[in-house]
C-alpha cells in the first residue's frame, strides 16, 4: 500500500497522502486526469494530419483556465503546508493546518466558491485533454463538498490512520537539508499541542454527532499515543532528524538545535500525546461504538456507498462487490490447490498448514526480511526494459516500520519520494515478531511496493511532462493499488517465482486482495462481526496471526479502502485482454504498460476511455500502413 496516495478526497484525507499510502494509500486522494496527450501519443504510433489551430477565442479561454487550475493548487498549498513539504513544495516549512472544526468549515466555502468558478468556465471548443481536466477538478472539488457534508473530518482518530500517526510519519518527508530547514521544523515541532488540542475538539463534536470508531480500536489510539509520548530526547521518532546533520548546518548550530529540538519533543510534544491519550482513555473511547461496521453510524449506507464510489471510482454495489469477491476466492484457490498437489500435499489446506509450522518458511531476524526484499528489487530492475519503454529515474530505499506501530500496520508500504528526486522513495516494513512471518510472500510484496509497482508507477506520475500539478501529484487509489497488485503478476511474466513457494505466495497475496472485497462488505453492508472477519481469514488464507488481526481492524477502520486493490487490478486485466484480443500480434506489452501508466492515476472509467483510444490508434496506424503498400 502507498503513504501516499493516500488517501479521500477532502481537506483532512488529503493530509494522508502521506501516511496512505503507507497505510494505504493514500487514502483516497482527488482523481487525477487521462488523455493529456493524446495527439503526441498518436503521432507517436501512425502520421496524422496538422493539429489545427486553436481559435484565439478559445487560447484565450484556455489561459484563463489553466491559471484557474494552478491558482487552485496554490490556494491548497497555503492551506496544506505540511502537504506541500511532502510534495518537495517548501515554501510554507515553518506552518501547520488549521485541523480545528472552523478550519474545516472554512475551507468548505473556499471549495464551494472554487467550485462555482469552475462550473463557470466556458469550455467550447476545448482540446479532449483540457476537457478531462475541467470535467476531473469539478469531480474532485463536488467529492470534497460531499465529504464536508458527510462529516468525515469529525472522526479524526483510528488506530490505522489517525491524526495522531499522520504526524509521525509526515517526520519522514520533512526537507532537512540546512540550518533554516531545522529552524522551520522546530516551529512546527511547538505547534504541534495545537494541532491535537484541534484533533481532540473535532473528535469531541463527532461523539456529539454519533460519528465514532469501535471503542476497541479507540483504546488502541489511546495505546499508540502513550507509546509515542514514553520514548524520550533522541529515541523519539520526532527528533530522528537530529541522528545525522548533513555538511551545510555548521557545526557550531548543531548542538543549539539539538537542544531545542530535543527540548520541544520532551517539554511540548510528548506531553501533548500523553494528554490525548488521557482524552481517549477517559472520555472518547467510553463513547465509541459497539457495533463494527460503519452501517451502525448515523447515515452509515450512505457513508459506506460514498466510500465505495471513492475508492474504486465505480458505482458497484456491496452486493455485487461481495459476489466478485468470492468468485475470486474460488478461482485463486483452485490456482493454489494445483500448486499444493504438484508439491506432493493432499490438498490447499494441509499445505497451508505444513508451510506455516515449518520454520524454513519463516523468517529467522528481521534483517534477513529487509534484505529479501533488496534483493528482490534490485534482480526486477534489470528486467524492467523488458516491461516497459519509459523508466524510473529515482531511487527507493527499504527500512523496518517503528516499533511502536508493528502491531497495527500493514505488511509493507510505500512513500514516495520528492520530484526533484533529492528524497528517495520509501519501503518500510513491518519486521515485527519475524519467526511469524512468511518468507514466502516476500517477492510479490516487494514488487508490489517497489518496482514495478508503487515506486515505479508514482515516479513515473510525477515525471509526466506539462501536466498540472493536481496530476502527477495525486491520484486514485483505485488505480494505484490496482497497479500494485497487478505488478505482481509481472514477475512471473519475467520468469520469477522459479521457487514454487514464492509462486504460491503470490497467489496468497492475491488471495488476501480478493478476500478484502468480501470482508469489507461482509462487515460494512452485511453486518458481520469481527469475528467472522477473523475466521474467514483463517479460513481462506495463510496469512500470519498477526497480520489477520491487524487486516481485521484495518477494514473495520477504514471503510472501502481495501476494495480498491482487487477492483483496480481486475480493470486492468480487463484492457489488457481487451488490447490483446483486437491487437493480437500487433499488441506490445511495453507499449501497453507505457500506456495505462502514461496519464497518471486515472479514475478506472477514465483509464477504459484512455487505452480504448490507443487501441484504436494502434489499429488506425496498421490500417493506413496497409492501404498505402
Amino acid at each position: 500500500m502507498t503513504l501516499a496516495s493516500p488517501h479521500r478526497p477532502n481537506r483532512s484525507a488529503l493530509r494522508v497522502a502521506a501516511l496512505a499510502a503507507a497505510l494505504s494509500g493514500a487514502a483516497l486522494l482527488p482523481p487525477a486526469h487521462a488523455l493529456e496527450q493524446q495527439a503526441v501519443e498518436q503521432a507517436a504510433m501512425a502520421p496524422v494530419a496538422a493539429k489545427p489551430a486553436v481559435p484565439a477565442d478559445v487560447a484565450e479561454r484556455l489561459k484563463a483556465f489553466n491559471a484557474l487550475i494552478d491558482e487552485q493548487w496554490e490556494g491548497l498549498m497555503r492551506e496544506l503546508p505540511e502537504q506541500a513539504s511532502f510534495f518537495g513544495d517548501y515554501r510554507y516549512n515553518d506552518a501547520w493546518s488549521d485541523f480545528s472544526l472552523a478550519g474545516a468549515k472554512r475551507h468548505d466555502q473556499t471549495t464551494r466558491a472554487m467550485l462555482a468558478r469552475f462550473k463557470a468556465v466556458d469550455t467550447r471548443g476545448f482540446p479532449e485533454a483540457d476537457l478531462l481536466n475541467h470535467r476531473l477538478m469539478i469531480r474532485w472539488l463536488e467529492n470534497d463538498l460531499q465529504a464536508y457534508a458527510l462529516k468525515t473530518h469529525e472522526m479524526p482518530l483510528d488506530q490505522f490512520n489517525g491524526t495522531h500517526l499522520i504526524l509521525t510519519i509526515l517526520v519522514k518527508a520533512f526537507p532537512f537539508n540546512d540550518t533554516r530547514q531545522y529552524e522551520d521544523y522546530l516551529k512546527r515541532l511547538r505547534e504541534i499541542p495545537r494541532i491535537l488540542d484541534q484533533v481532540t475538539e473535532a473528535a469531541r463534536q463527532g461523539a456529539k454527532d454519533g460519528l465514532m470508531q469501535p471503542r476497541y480500536l479507540l483504546e488502541k489510539v489511546a495505546a499508540q499515543c502513550n507509546g509515542i509520548a514514553d520514548i524520550a530526547a533522541q529515541d523519539s521518532v520526532f527528533a530522528a532528524s537530529l541522528k545525522k546533520f548533513p555538511d551545510s548546518v555548521p557545526a557550531a548550530e548543531r548542538e543549539r538545535l539539538r537542544k531545542q529540538i530535543l527540548e520541544a519533543v520532551d517539554q511540548q510534544v510528548r506531553p501533548a500525546y500523553r494528554r490525548l491519550a488521557e482524552f481517549v482513555t477517559k472520555e472518547y473511547a467510553p463513547q465509541g461504538r459497539k457495533e463494527y461496521g460503519v452501517w451502525s453510524l448515523p447515515g452509515g449506507d450512505g457513508l459506506y456507498k460514498y466510500a465505495i464510489e471513492q475508492f474504486t471510482t465505480s458505482s458497484t454495489s456491496p452486493e455485487q462487490i461481495h459476489r466478485i469477491g468470492l468468485s475470486e476466492v474460488e478461482r485463486i484457490e483452485q490456482a493454489q490447490t494445483q500448486i499444493a498437489k504438484r508439491l506432493g500435499y493432499d490438498d490447499l489446506k494441509s499445505m497451508r498448514a505444513a508451510v506455516a509450522a515449518d520454520p524454513k518458511h519463516h523468517a529467522k531476524s528481521r534483517e534477513q526480511i529487509l534484505e529479501l526484499y533488496r534483493e528482490y528489487l534490485a534482480r526486477m530492475e534489470t528486467r524492467l526494459p523488458e516491461l516497459f519503454g519509459t523508466l524510473p529515474t529515482t531511487k527507493v530505499q527499504v527500512q523496518s516500520v517503528e516499533a511502536w506501530r508493528e502491531k497495527e500496520a500493514s505488511a509493507a508500504q510505500y512513500m514516495p519520494g520528492t520530484p526533484d528526486g533529492k528524497r528517495p522513495g520509501l519501503i518500510t516494513v513491518n519486521t515485527g515478531e519475524p519467526e511469524k512471518r512468511l518468507l514466502t510472500t516476500i517477492e510479490a510484496v516487494a514488487y508490489h511496493e517497489g518496482v514495478p509497482g508503487h515506486h515505479l508507477q508514482l515516479s513515473m506520475s510525477r515525471a509526466l511532462p506539462e501536466l498540472p500539478k493536481f496530476r502527477t501529484l495525486l491520484g486514485q487509489t483505485a488505480f494505484i493499488e490496482g497497479w500494485g497488485l497487478y505488478s505482481e503478476d509481472l514477475g512471473k511474466e519475467v520468469g520469477f517465482y522459479q521457487y514454487p513457494y514464492s509462486d504460491f505466495g503470490r497467489l496468497s497475496q492475491e488471495l488476501v486482495r480478493a478476500n478484502r472485497l468480501v470482508l469489507d462488505t461482509g462487515v460494512h453492508h452485511k453486518r458481520w462481526t469481527r469475528e467472522q472477519m477473523v475466521q474467514w481469514m483463517r479460513d481462506h488464507s495463510d496469512m500470519e496471526e498477526p497480520n489477520i488481526q491487524a487486516e481485521a481492524d484495518r477494514y473495520i477502520a477504514w471503510p472501502g479502502q481495501a476494495l480498491a486493490y482487487k477492483m483496480g487490478q481486475l480493470k486492468i486485466r480487463e484492457l489488457r485482454a481487451r488490447a490483446e484480443s483486437k491487437l493480437g500480434p500487433r499488441f506490445d506489452r511495453r507499449a501497453f504498460h507505457d500506456q495505462i501508466l502514461g496519464g497518471g492515476a486515472l479514475p478506472l472509467r477514465e483509464l477504459e476511455t484512455r487505452i480504448d483510444a490507443w487501441i484504436a490508434s494502434v489499429g488506425a496506424a496498421d490500417g493506413a500502413d496497409t492501404r498505402a503498400k
